[in-house]
């Protein structure tokens, strides 16, 4: 199965449109890009965690509104990882053989609510009576507790972390649909106010509106619609407790090792020394720790190196494996339904030397990976796409 369309909204506080017509943006594009229309998609999935939003069945008035009222049609939900989780019911739906082509849309309209809202809402994604009812933990705070445990057992610093939105704002500073289109330096980022120490304002992803779309067709049908499909070689996933105090490490999140090792495992790849098979990787920074304890996660070093991947520059272009090349969730934005569908949209462009070009990878190897988290570790998705149609095995 291969991705044969793509297409992405500019991110950041959309005002200037409603939710449908955010959405039909990204899909417009990915309808585009694959030479398809509306009557030829057969089966649609939204991803839209919502809450702060005005429209409470979002997919039903995405799909009116993008001529695709009357195809099977559902609403997918996992967190910040739900935009992966719709491109993976997507890829069921074909491989099932009830569809030979299928849409996976990303949508979010965060800024549609106050940021104390939001910022509610989210701290409500764990374990509600536990953690934000009693403890009063929110986002930050629980991202807080992974940096202030990874700090402790390996030695890393807050200058590490902060080098890791250094380098996402240069790269979003290249990408024209990135929320913020500007570079930083350590030292702004350094004297960011605390949101929750270790974790300052530079060290967070943004609250954002955005869209992103990527249609999937069979291999019969994709080898007829283009001469160079992005084929899809594995999807892992896996889940992770609702409360925090049931996890016995915080220095990874076990859901998304599990992923990876699924992902790896379909894709016959072997789980160690990861960083040697892929040209390009899109990570879940909606944390600057989190992109760090991806690194480890996802197998590229070994557990309590990641942050010497970013003090060594080796996730920049030219480095062991150039890491976020879009701006990560951190400066292109994380419209939180869109996230997931916005990493597959990017690494086909990439595979396909279709971005800026000084954010285009160097693509070598034909492979590139995808991780997206949901909450902290409650939902993992990880993705593997390439140039080479996957081997039978």
């Amino acid at each position: 199965m291969a991705v044969v369309g793509y297409g992405h909204s500019r991110f950041g506080v959309r005002s200037d449109v409603n939710m449908a017509e955010l959405a039909w943006e990204a899909i417009k594009e990915a309808l585009e890009t694959s030479g398809l229309e509306p009557k030829d998609i057969e089966h649609v999935v939204v991803a839209n965690a919502g809450g702060w939003s005005s429209e409470p069945l979002p997919a039903v008035v995405v799909a009116e509104y993008a001529g695709l009222t009357g195809k099977p049609l559902h609403r997918v939900e996992a967190a910040c990882a739900s935009g992966s989780a719709a491109v993976a019911s997507a890829y069921e739906a074909v491989a099932s053989g009830m569809a030979d082509i299928a849409i996976a849309v990303g949508i979010e309209k965060m800024n549609e609510s106050p940021t104390p809202t939001v910022v509610e809402f989210i701290g409500r994604a764990g374990n509600y009576f536990w953690e934000f009812e009693n403890f009063g933990l929110t986002f930050p705070g629980y991202y807080a507790l992974y940096a202030t445990a990874y700090m402790a057992r390996y030695g890393a610093t807050e200058e590490d972390l902060c080098q890791v939105a250094v380098k996402n704002h240069y790269y979003a500073s290249m990408n024209p649909k990135a929320q913020f289109q500007r570079k930083i330096d350590l030292e702004t980022c350094m004297k960011s106010r605390y949101i929750a120490w270790p974790v300052k304002l530079y060290d967070s992803s943004p609250i954002t509106d955005g869209a992103a779309a990527v249609v999937l067709a069979s291999e019969e049908v994709a080898k007829k619609l283009t001469d160079s499909p992005v084929w899809i070689h594995s999807i892992g996933a896996a889940s992770g407790t609702a409360n925090l105090s049931k996890r016995d490490d915080y220095s990874g999140l076990k859901a998304a090792q599990l992923a990876a090792l699924a992902a790896y495992k379909r894709a016959g790849l072997e789980p160690e020394n990861t960083a040697r098979y892929f040209d390009a990787a899109e990570v879940h920074d909606c944390f600057t720790i989190a992109e760090v304890m991806a690194y480890e996660d996802l197998g590229f070093v070994r557990r309590g190196e990641g942050y010497k991947l970013v003090r060594e520059g080796q996730t920049y272009k030219g480095g062991l494996i150039p890491v976020n090349l879009s701006g990560g969730l951190k400066a292109k934005g994380h419209p939180i339904g869109a996230t997931g569908v916005s990493m597959i949209a990017e690494l086909t462009k990439q595979l396909l030397h279709k971005v800026e070009p000084g954010r285009q990878a160097d693509i070598r190897k034909g492979l590139v990976i995808a991780h997206n988290v949901g909450g902290t570790g409650h939902y993992a998705y990880v993705t593997i796409l390439g140039l080479e149609k996957p081997k039978a095995r």
